[in-house]
């Protein structure tokens, strides 16, 4: 049994109602009994691109993600660059988490790496010590082990219904669930 951590998938709930988290999935970096946990939506772009928000990145046209709504004013990164961008942790195999931020866009500006292995998120997902474990005996969010195809998919409208398909065959049926059932 999937149980939270780093390199955890959070997988809304179909009927999970919060308007931040409505059928959305969460990579979590981090989740520390007694401490707390945080990670970064990955299907929901954010109004804003990089070079809007980054003066540093002018030339960069790149999707800005949106994290989560905590600190709304920071801009975060995953990666699959450990090797040029130094300073990053592994959350899994794979995938790792923040690093030189500097580097991650003089890599992008001189085409040394690949945009689509870079993902930006603007804010982050927090929960305060047991929220998260308070959730998931709700049963708001269903559990999987996050991989590059869905961290970094390309397609943001796909990630939900990919990430249920993670689950197995069990679990596709929801794929199909009305976001509210009353309209059903």
């Amino acid at each position: 049994m999937v149980q939270p951590g780093a390199g955890i998938l959070l997988i809304a709930d179909p009927f999970l109602q919060d308007p931040n988290f409505k059928r959305t999935v969460v990579i979590l970096c981090d989740h520390q009994e007694g401490e707390g946990s945080f990670g970064f939506v990955l299907n929901r772009v954010y109004e804003y691109s990089l070079n809007e928000l980054v003066t540093a990145a002018e030339d960069l046209h790149l999707p800005v993600y949106y994290g989560g709504p905590v600190q709304m004013d920071t801009v975060h990164f995953l990666h699959q660059y450990p090797d040029l961008i130094p300073g990053g942790t592994e959350i899994t195999r794979g995938i790792f988490w923040g690093g030189d931020f500097s580097t991650a866009i003089e890599l992008l500006r001189t085409g040394a790496a690949d945009a689509r292995k870079i993902r930006f998120y603007i804010g982050y997902s927090g929960w305060d010590a047991g929220q998260l474990d308070e959730e998931l005996k709700e049963k708001s969010w269903l559990l999987a082990n996050a991989n590059r195809p869905i961290v970094f998919h390309t397609d943001h409208e796909a990630i939900w219904k990919e990430a249920i398909k993670l689950l197995g065959a069990d679990y596709e049926m929801l794929i199909n669930f009305p976001i509210d059932p009353r309209l059903n």
